[in-house]
């Protein structure tokens, strides 16, 4: 039974979405934004958005890239995407990822990995924790880290100090207004 529910939430197809109809109706320079509207409209029809609402249809970065890539006056004339729906909103993506973003997945993928945090310690009472010589390590340097930090803000706060405006005495005027 609860397979079912999950298999009814999620809901995935692939469309070749016909673009040049409707870019055609506006000026040159607002085509690429008509097309993205057009997207946006196409998937809400065709996946049953409640009330065809456009914010529940949420397209790629690189789906957009590829659209904006010739720039605004020249959009693709059509282009094929993959939609998947889950719950009530829809993430739209390209089924055949070029080659030129390709690479921009992979760098944006190494550049921004997740922050690896670590769990919290539960601590002992004090008369029966004993410091290991790890736990003394990282106590070093936190400290020399906030030291470093408490540096960096005393010269930015001396270089702000230093690049402000003094008040200008107003009984002075230049020599040349003087008459």
């Amino acid at each position: 039974m609860a397979d079912k529910k999950i298999k009814a939430e999620i809901l995935e197809r692939e469309y070749i979405i016909p673009l040049r109809r409707e870019w055609r109706k506006v000026a040159n320079y607002r085509r690429t934004g008509r097309a993205v509207k057009t997207i946006k409209k196409f998937i809400a029809r065709h996946m049953k958005v409640p009330e065809r609402d456009l914010s529940k249809v949420k397209l790629d970065i690189y789906l957009n890239q590829e659209i904006w890539f010739r720039g605004r006056r020249k959009p693709p004339a059509k282009i094929k995407v993959k939609a998947v729906k889950e719950n009530d909103v829809v993430n739209v993506t390209l089924v055949e990822t070029p080659i030129i973003w390709k690479f921009e997945k992979l760098k944006h993928s190494k550049t921004h990995t997740p922050v690896q945090t670590k769990m919290p310690v539960e601590h002992k009472a004090p008369e029966t924790e004993q410091k290991s010589e790890e736990e003394k390590q990282e106590e070093k340097e936190k400290s020399k880290s906030s030291a470093e930090m408490k540096a960096k803000e005393a010269k930015q706060e001396a270089k702000a100090q230093k690049h402000t405006t003094k008040a200008k005495d107003p009984g002075f005027h230049r020599m040349a207004l003087k008459k």
